[in-house]
């Protein structure tokens, strides 16, 4: 093989590499999503999370597109072990008055605690935040996990916070829900019927499952399961 065609295979073994190297990348990068996903399925600790509305004005229609948690509001964990050790920043209120955030971007782990077993008539009792940590935890108790937040402007997102269902499924919930509060008004106040069952992995990254809802009317209440 002369020096031309030496040469010649050299660039055409470097440009079938340049094209199947990136290739390969990408397809590893697809693959791993759902890998990571059914990981976190099989091997991740259940836990409930307590849902709260998003729109404060429409308290059923803010469960329509998206979900918030009780651990989403950061005035629920400003008493919480950790708090302090967080970067802040101010801002200002209406009032004049400046309100202390979580810096915006500031990725951090939330302690959850297991709570006492609910009754097998009610909706599993949500775990519920015991401290904060800029770094995961190495050890932890056998009923606590960490689970992974970023802080946005005033509430901390934990990638469970857009879900998908379909159209006929939400049509279904919104009408047992819709039932349910009108037989007792004052639930939505004191606590939503929601709640979220997720999986979260040794990493803190957590996934969703699905959502359970106690639908009805007084004593013909029941807990509808909706898996997503």
């Amino acid at each position: 093989m002369n020096s031309q065609s030496k040469t010649n295979h050299t660039n055409n073994s470097l440009s079938i590499w340049r094209f199947w190297i990136p290739l390969w990348f990408q397809t590893a990068i697809i693959i791993s999503v759902p890998a990571q996903a059914l990981h976190t399925m099989i091997f991740g600790k259940t836990v409930i999370l307590q849902t709260v509305p998003v729109s404060p004005h429409d308290s059923l229609e803010g469960y329509a597109q998206m979900l918030r948690y009780d651990i989403s509001k950061q005035e629920n964990l400003r008493q919480l072990k950790g708090w302090e050790q967080l970067p802040k920043q101010q801002i200002n209120q209406h009032d004049g008055s400046k309100l202390t955030l979580i810096k915006p971007g500031t990725r951090f782990y939330v302690i959850l605690a297991a709570p006492v077993k609910s009754s097998s008539t009610e909706l599993p009792s949500a775990w519920f935040p015991v401290a904060l940590s800029m770094e995961i935890p190495s050890q932890l108790i056998a009923n606590q996990v960490a689970i992974k937040g970023l802080a946005q402007k005033r509430f901390i997102d934990y990638n469970l916070e857009n879900y998908f269902m379909s159209e006929q499924q939400w049509q279904e919930i919104d009408v047992e829900l819709r039932q349910a509060m009108s037989a007792q008004p004052n639930q939505l106040q004191a606590q939503p019927p929601i709640v979220m069952e997720i999986k979260v992995n040794s990493r803190g990254n957590a996934i969703p499952v699905s959502i359970r809802a106690l639908v009805g009317k007084a004593k013909q209440q029941q807990i509808r399961t909706y898996r997503l």
